[in-house]
């Protein structure tokens, strides 16, 4: 099944010449269907890209998924023109009486600050809140998930020494497969971090999971039992090139930053990396949304009523 975009969002073009496949909405509305309804709070600088990024994933599934776009409305990013936002992008004031499947929290470049310093944390918190009674499952992904952690739990993240940069293998939980079928038992994750939630602070809480870690990255993925909340601390969703821009960003600002690891072949940067992680990105998305519609109500307005 395909995935419904607004028709004029320029992401579609990518989509369809990355054979994406994309429903109108006049199409849609002549299936007898109720698509799974996910909600994709973009909080990352470049959000075309990631819109392509994330809904390249969400269209891989035999089920029809219509994807809607959600920014701040505190907070207006200043690489990315008003114009656009407000034609493709919805603030929770103008959605907060509608339901959805799931919500995805993207990562965002404001994990070296405290959260309560994070200019749009009090509004963040409300989407939090108001997500509750209004969507059935959550995926928090880098700062998107330990944002979610911190505020269900008070679960901080700890700063690093230097920046994980780069590809990182990881292993699987056997015992914890619903969500890994049919991933192999190490799998690379590309990750561009400057903090880390700690496996120590994670025992504290029973309702926890870990579904995949590395022996140098520490936890990968998790799993909260208790709501079926995801929490991806890398970036899957990346391209292949995603790195390799940031390195560019981060040499032409003079920061003080390492090649990121396992990326360049033969660790050069004039060779183009591969992208050796997308099968999993596809693997897991196709795996989460089939859990999804089976346990997802019909009904989603019934999640008002959702004891928590």
């Amino acid at each position: 099944m395909p995935i419904k975009i607004p028709s004029k969002l320029p992401a579609k073009k990518q989509l369809e010449r990355e054979q994406v496949q994309l429903i109108s909405s006049d199409t849609a509305l002549t299936q007898d269907i109720r698509p799974m309804k996910v909600l994709l709070l973009n909080l990352m600088p470049k959000k075309r890209e990631t819109e392509v990024q994330f809904a390249r994933l969400l269209g891989n599934s035999p089920l029809q998924v219509e994807l809607t776009l959600m920014t701040t409305a505190s907070y207006k990013p200043k690489n990315e023109e008003h114009i656009y936002l407000n034609e493709f992008y919805c603030t929770l004031e103008e959605i907060k009486n509608n339901f959805y499947d799931a919500l995805i929290i993207t990562g965002a470049p404001v994990e070296t600050l405290p959260f309560e310093e994070v200019a749009y944390w009090s509004e963040l918190i409300k989407i939090f809140e108001w997500s509750i009674n209004h969507v059935f499952q959550r995926i928090g992904v880098c700062w998107g998930a330990q944002a979610l952690l911190y505020h269900q739990l008070k679960i901080p993240k700890h700063s690093l020494s230097e920046k994980i940069f780069g590809i990182f293998s990881h292993k699987i939980n056997p015992a914890k497969l619903r969500l890994m079928q049919g991933f192999t038992d190490i799998f690379p994750m590309p990750i561009s971090r400057h903090t880390e939630t700690k496996e120590k602070d994670i025992k504290n809480f029973s309702q926890f999971d870990i579904l995949a870690q590395s022996d140098i990255a520490g936890i990968g993925m998790m799993i909260n039992n208790m709501n079926d909340d995801l929490f991806i601390f890398n970036h899957l969703e990346y391209d292949f090139n995603t790195l390799h821009q940031e390195y560019q960003r981060d040499l032409n600002s003079n920061q003080d930053i390492l090649m990121p690891v396992n990326y360049y072949p033969d660790n050069d940067v004039n060779k183009t990396p591969k992208n050796v992680w997308r099968p999993f990105a596809f693997l897991l998305f196709a795996n989460w949304l089939n859990q999804l519609y089976q346990k997802t109500p019909y009904d989603l307005s019934s999640l008002q009523n959702r004891k928590v």
